[in-house]
């Protein structure tokens, strides 16, 4: 997220959506991905505000909460640290006395990694309440009984706590701060937590592990046994009506919970399936969450891209006694608007847009996408109102 770099591409999105028709026909690709990018440049625009940077320099929009009263460069808080009803913090974003800082590249580092696994964990919640609504849709119980209650509990009670030990740590002052993944550690292999972070933390994190491991077995077994007794049912009423299922007729329609899929019914096919996708999904959980990450690293580069090509162009000029720094800096100036057009909107906006859509796809359409054959009908407003004028 950068000011500049976000505006920029917002104007470029708002040129693209005014002159759209002009674009229709001659530059097809712009005038598809007009609005995206509009978007693009409303939200790094919005996330630049949110970090304070403004092609890497830090905007004095509002008084800062530090203050260095000697000028020896050590820098003290002026507002009310320990959240107990003085003085407030920075009103928006980061506090500009942040840029320049020694230890400006740890807080930064730090404050991104925990945002990128807040905003991770918060859009595959989301992908489960889709799968929520998958089940209500195909009115499948046994989808959203043994499948998607589980898998929320799961969610919640492990990486939904792991998100409230990181909100817990923002907003209330600790003497003796607890390590994030050492608790995570604790809670995982049961050992002892020697830093709560309030009384009574350790013991709610255990019961929240049980419930987490609980979670697991319950969307392991018993999905495949009722959808066996469904199928047992369904053969016993075939006879009692004195017309067995026959081979063609058992494998006409899928079975029930979204199994089968046009194939005869095989109860050994359907646990092998049911395992593979709870481990699939217990696994993925892990491995998802950490792959929300790539978020802090291309935003932590970004931010480091911008500072070096600013210092080794526009910085120089500037150091530099008159009359030479004018004539420096007509050249820096070129230079450094090159390089960000070329590598900061050019390279990494693409870098980025592709991460982002990988995280889209991978680690949220996962939570409730399944490629069962059914043709892909995107949701479409002029469609829909031609269909209800016909009507």
């Amino acid at each position: 997220g950068d000011i500049g770099h976000g505006m920029i591409l917002l104007l470029a999105g708002l040129y693209l959506v005014h002159n759209a028709e002009s674009l229709r026909f001659t530059q097809p690709v712009l005038f598809m991905a007009r609005y995206m990018l509009l978007s693009m440049g409303i939200f790094a625009t919005f996330a630049g505000f949110m970090y304070n940077d403004f092609f890497s320099i830090g905007l004095q929009l509002f008084p800062s909460g530090f203050e260095d009263p000697d000028g020896d460069g050590q820098w003290s808080p002026t507002y009310d640290v320990t959240n107990s009803g003085g003085k407030g913090p920075y009103p928006f974003g980061v506090d500009w006395a942040w840029h320049g800082a020694g230890n400006e590249l740890l807080y930064i580092n730090s404050m991104k990694m925990k945002l990128s696994v807040l905003f991770g964990v918060l859009q595959m919640i989301v992908g489960l309440l889709l799968r929520w609504s998958n089940a209500i849709y195909d009115r499948s119980l046994t989808d959203f009984i043994f499948e998607c209650v589980p898998m929320m509990v799961f969610m919640l009670c492990f990486f939904g706590w792991m998100d409230v030990m990181i909100l817990y740590k923002w907003t209330h002052p600790i003497d003796n701060s607890p390590n994030i993944i050492n608790s995570l550690i604790c809670m995982a292999m049961g050992q002892q937590d020697n830093n709560p972070l309030w009384p009574g933390s350790v013991e709610l994190a255990q019961k929240l592990m049980i419930y987490t491991v609980l979670s697991v077995p319950i969307m392991l077994f018993p999905k495949p046994f009722v959808l066996l007794w469904q199928h047992k049912q369904e053969e016993k009423k075939a006879l009692a009506s004195g017309h067995p299922l026959l081979e063609d007729e058992e494998s006409a329609g899928p079975s029930p919970g979204g199994h089968g899929h046009g194939e005869e019914f095989e109860f050994g096919e359907i646990f092998i399936h049911q395992i593979i996708e709870t481990i699939e999904y217990v696994l993925g959980t892990v491995s998802h969450t950490a792959s929300y990450l790539r978020i802090w690293a291309l935003s932590l580069a970004h931010q480091q891209l911008s500072l070096v090509f600013f210092q080794k162009t526009l910085n120089m000029g500037l150091e530099m006694s008159f009359p030479a720094n004018g004539i420096m800096l007509y050249f820096m100036f070129g230079a450094w608007f090159g390089i960000t057009c070329c590598v900061l909107l050019g390279m990494d906006v693409l870098e980025c847009f592709l991460h982002t859509l990988r995280l889209h796809w991978v680690e949220f359409q996962s939570k409730f996408y399944k490629a069962g054959g059914e043709k892909f009908a995107p949701f479409n407003i002029r469609k829909l109102l031609s269909d209800s004028t016909t009507d």
